[in-house]
């Protein structure tokens, strides 16, 4: 069943309503988002939700929602959310304010809450991650149990643990003048350390979701692997940058790099595929790696962690070296 956009209007108007509401009631709630909605035409829309069992008509008191209508609305709601995360992206590419000659501002991060006891026990892996290169950058934070990251506060018996997220390269990108297309995510098989190719991939403009998300609660991941022999699979981002800025963005690398933020896998030739991906002519591929990542190590443990990627801004300040971490958390 196809629920058209003016109905799905009339529907959110009756879920947020108490009580029962007439054709005129609704007319008027819904004023200038209905467009050129007549009371008539409300009352013509509301017959077909009946039918569909939708709305149901209390007589004169009007009609409200039924247990379908929620559900249809709830399905009309995320098929509008998907495609949401492009502009989740986008949004915080220009809201970041680091600025890469100073070291100070914000950067993007992600946020993990793990059990504190599993955390101290794991932390040799999550900082081997680090040292090969599978994390994005080196810098981390922690933030102990009742301590507050952005909205949500640290859980008691739990560590705040955040990482960088790899929308901080667009926003470096953007402010060297390069801009950024962020195309998906995906799967990096490992070979012997080596990139190989992808073998799972998602497009930022098909999910609602941050894809390395769904990769890592789906235990799709092998990061104990390409810590203990190289081979594995590990998160990692497409993006498209304008082939004349390839020099720049490469300079660009080394700076982040040396300020801990470098996170680029590999910046290709303009015009050429990446991995056998291809990329629009004029344009060069770019790898980035997830900021998730080292978080995907409690999850093939078999350890249940609450993350979410894009959480918020930090200021730069507060990040300090993954190898920090050991000293931190005894």
């Amino acid at each position: 069943m196809k629920t058209k956009r003016k109905e799905m209007i009339i529907l959110e108007e009756l879920a947020r309503s108490p009580a029962p509401l007439s054709g005129s009631e609704l007319t008027e709630r819904i004023g200038d988002r209905g467009g050129d909605l007549s009371e008539r035409t409300v009352r013509l829309y509301l017959q077909r939700l009946d039918e569909e069992g939708l709305t149901e008509a209390l007589g004169k008191r009007g009609r409200i929602i039924t247990e379908r209508g929620r559900s249809a609305l709830q399905s009309g709601k995320l098929i509008t959310r998907v495609g949401s995360l492009t502009a989740t992206i986008d949004r915080m590419t220009y809201g970041m304010s680091f600025d890469l000659e100073r070291r100070e501002g914000t950067v993007v991060i992600n946020t993990a809450f793990v059990p504190k006891k599993a955390f101290q026990e794991h932390v040799p892996e999550v900082c081997e991650v680090f040292r090969q290169g599978y994390g994005m950058g080196t810098l981390v934070s922690v933030r102990e149990s009742g301590e507050r990251i952005g909205e949500h506060e640290v859980p008691p018996g739990h560590v705040g643990f955040c990482t960088v997220c790899s929308v901080t390269l667009n926003g470096a990108l953007l402010k060297g003048g390069i801009p950024t297309r962020s195309l998906f995510s995906g799967l990096l098989e490992l070979e012997e350390g080596e990139a190989t190719r992808f073998v799972e991939l998602i497009s930022y403009d098909g999910t609602s979701i941050d894809p390395l998300q769904l990769f890592i609660r789906s235990r799709m991941t092998d990061y104990v692997g390409a810590i203990t022999t190289g081979n594995g699979r590990i998160g990692a981002g497409f993006r498209e940058i304008p082939g004349e800025s390839h020099d720049a963005a490469q300079e660009l690398a080394k700076k982040l790099g040396e300020a801990g933020l470098g996170a680029f896998l590999t910046i290709g030739q303009p015009s050429r595929d990446l991995l056998n991906i291809p990329v629009r002519e004029g344009s060069c591929g770019v790898i980035v790696i997830g900021g998730l990542n080292p978080v995907a190590i409690f999850e093939e443990r078999g350890i249940p962690v609450a993350y979410n990627a894009l959480s918020g801004f930090m200021e730069y300040r507060e990040l300090f070296s993954y190898e920090e971490l050991p000293d931190r958390l005894s």
